[in-house]
């Protein structure tokens, strides 16, 4: 066994989500979205360190790390759990950090993900985007979108992913895995390969530059289903990430290709639960609707959050009004929820 599984099991028997090794410093560990110290471990100096890191991981891989300073890679424990590793450089030394993939797929009532989202599954096309902080389970979300298709539907899935989290076993769809940076070069080279093959579904990890957003926007037009995922907290601030991705003389373009492609956006976050023994997702959920396209090629999305208001009726909800119900329902406490919200004013009553 190696050093750092001795680590790994003690992150689950604790229910954590996260292990963070950096030199100088002693293991640390997020549990219930608290990061402690590992108290009885030593600190960490960098021989010490580089040699637990190496343990698991190929010279290839190291060798890539020290080119540069940054390697995404996931890792089996025996049958019990795997983990998506960071290791980095930065201005001490050596870091890494380990989230653990949980080894079962949730369902969507499981992870307490609205039942609107089920709908994604009935799409023939365009773009589902799920956003949020990194941590917030937006992985746990798409696993349960791509599960979901997988019992009910006839469809040929690719998951472009940095590292491959949730693998999936074919049911009545067939699902291929593409991990970046040993089965494709970038998120960017595995869409424009994808672009040339019969698929139904794509699943991009991470949208992080224009080429990216762009090939999935062409995808999208194509009438591919594309699921993927940004960094933003709010339906308007997604619109916003994807539009300002391109020069000014190609917004137009893409306000008019989001406008007629974008069916969902899910923003979500985590919350520690009021007990302290767990933790809450909070959603905003936009639907498309017949208002929706306008408003994209309008450029003011400051209107979506009145879109999303008016049409609470059918699933659509705040991330505001949605932390407040989680207040009101005695699950999370109003001084972590007014941390979260995005208009303090909706906290100033209860």
């Amino acid at each position: 066994m190696t050093q750092i599984d001795a680590l790994f099991h003690r992150l689950i028997e604790n229910q954590g989500s996260d292990l963070h090794l950096e030199q100088g410093q002693k293991p640390k560990m997020r549990i219930h979205g608290k990061l402690t110290d590992c108290i009885d471990q030593p600190v960490l100096t960098q021989d010490h360190l580089c040699g637990i890191l190496k343990e698991i991981c190929t010279e290839q891989n190291w060798q890539r790390l020290e080119f540069t300073g940054d390697l995404d890679f996931a890792y089996a424990l025996d049958n019990k759990a795997r983990f998506r590793s960071n290791y980095f450089k930065f201005f001490y030394g050596y870091g890494a950090i380990f989230r653990l993939i949980p080894s079962k797929i949730c369902s969507f009532e499981e992870l307490g993900v609205p039942d609107v989202m089920k709908q994604v599954a009935e799409l023939k096309s365009g773009l589902v985007l799920v956003t949020g902080p990194t941590g917030s389970g937006k992985s746990s979300t798409l696993a349960a979108i791509i599960d979901l298709i997988n019992s009910r539907y006839v469809k040929k899935i690719l998951t472009l992913e940095e590292p491959i989290e949730f693998l999936h076993q074919n049911k009545q769809a067939i699902i291929v895995h593409r991990e970046i940076g040993s089965d494709a070069v970038s998120f960017a080279q595995g869409l424009r390969s994808a672009l040339k093959t019969d698929l139904d579904i794509i699943l991009v990890g991470e949208m992080r530059d224009r080429e990216t957003i762009e090939l999935a926007l062409t995808a999208a037009e194509m009438g591919i289903l594309v699921l993927g995922t940004l960094h933003t907290n709010s339906a308007a601030k997604t619109v916003d990430r994807v539009i300002d991705s391109f020069p000014s003389n190609k917004k137009n373009q893409i306000r008019e290709i989001l406008a007629n492609t974008l069916q969902i956006v899910c923003a979500q976050q985590l919350l520690p639960s009021i007990d302290g023994v767990g933790r809450w997702a909070a959603f905003e959920i936009l639907l498309r609707s017949t208002a929706l396209p306008a408003i994209i090629r309008g450029g003011d999305t400051k209107l979506l959050k009145s879109e999303i208001n008016t049409h609470a009726r059918i699933g659509m909800v705040s991330m505001d009004n949605y932390l407040l119900r989680l207040v009101q329902e005695g699950k999370v406490s109003k001084e972590e929820a007014h941390a979260k919200a995005m208009d303090k004013t909706v906290f100033q009553t209860t």
